[in-house]
């Protein structure tokens, strides 16, 4: 059980409250970035700002970076991490008696302020902590990689996500795929003169889920979501190009499923396994309750960092919709539970 709440040094609910106030949607997380660094750093923080490289499809969107904040002169046991970007599009921040809303309220700008508070009341009583904050996690981890490269000693991570207050005992994994069809142009009266790629990535997906996906009996299915289709120029002219981008959840290897779609997808589109996130089984705490993420997280891509957990306040099911909101309570409560975790492993 959790020791009953002690006061904290920053006030976890106002913290949200300015972090949500900044736009920070994915290339975009320069500004957050460097208001958590002056943050940081005025509260005493030993504070780095590490530079994520942007893709060429965002070069334009400016700086971004890495937020790393420690003791100075000391390696620390324990760093808590979680993302500073969040999903488009941007949603206003209000807030009523009991809850708080908008963009990044749970994923994870709710989070970064509950981990700051617990840092700073666990950094009071003598514990060697730090913060980690990272750009990119809703796209591609990149930089979560690029923390990766330069870790600072930690012995444990304490990842946030939005996990209702329960310790994640695994975490899917991510495959995307790309499927690319071609074909060749003509009139649509005419369809033996051309070639339509958009039949043939509809013949492909038809196949595709078909494809039976493997169950882990303690976490469950993997699942497999075709999130965009596009192709093709106007109803009056054959397809010469159509794609379509699919997202698996893994609850093990890829391996199997990299096949089968390949076979399912022979001879009528490209595969491009765009990225992929292993699956990860992940630590109990005795005493505490559990749940199995059956979303995606930084935790694979940051194995330099420490033995990891997983944990937040505020439910997946509203995050990334439009009615993503956090109960006050539940945040303050992380604090104390952030406090506690901590004080356990490093016991």
């Amino acid at each position: 059980m959790i020791d009953s709440p002690r006061p904290v040094q920053i006030d976890p609910l106002g913290l949200t409250r300015q972090l949500c106030e900044i736009e920070s949607t994915t290339y975009y997380e320069g500004a957050v970035g460097d208001f958590l660094a002056q943050f940081l750093s005025l509260r005493g923080w030993d504070v780095e700002k590490t530079p994520v490289p942007q893709p060429v499809e965002s070069s334009t969107a400016g700086a971004r970076w890495n937020v790393y904040a420690g003791i100075a002169g000391q390696t620390p046991d324990l760093v808590f991490s979680t993302h500073m970007d969040t999903v488009p599009p941007y949603i206003p921040f209000s807030e009523d008696a009991n809850f708080l809303y908008g963009r990044g309220v749970v994923d994870a700008k709710g989070i970064i302020a509950a981990q700051v508070a617990a840092a700073e009341a666990l950094r009071a009583e003598g514990f060697r902590v730090g913060t980690l904050f990272v750009s990119g996690e809703e796209r591609d981890s990149a930089g979560a990689k690029e923390a990766n490269r330069a870790p600072k000693g930690s012995r444990f991570l304490i990842n946030g996500e939005p996990t209702d207050n329960r310790l994640a005992l695994a975490s899917k994994g991510a495959l995307r795929v790309i499927l690319r069809a071609t074909g060749k142009m003509a009139h649509s009266a005419y369809p033996e003169l051309g070639e339509s790629a958009v039949h043939k990535l509809v013949a492909a997906l038809s196949r595709v889920l078909a494809i039976p996906l493997p169950v882990l009996d303690d976490v469950g299915p993997s699942t497999l979501n075709i999130g965009q289709i596009r192709g093709g120029h106007a109803p009056n002219v054959i397809a010469d190009k159509a794609e379509a981008h699919m997202l698996i959840r893994l609850v093990g290897d890829s391996a199997p499923i990299r096949a089968a779609l390949l076979e399912a997808c022979s001879g009528l589109v490209e595969v491009d396994f765009a990225l992929e996130i292993p699956f990860v089984r992940l630590r109990a705490v005795e005493g505490l309750p559990t749940m199995i993420a059956k979303f995606t997280t930084d935790i694979p891509e940051l194995s330099n960092w420490g033995e990891p957990l997983l944990l937040g306040p505020g439910s997946i099911h509203v995050a990334h919709t439009p009615d993503e909101k956090l109960a006050k309570r539940e945040l303050i409560e992380a604090v104390e539970l952030y406090i506690q975790v901590a004080k356990r492993l490093l016991a």
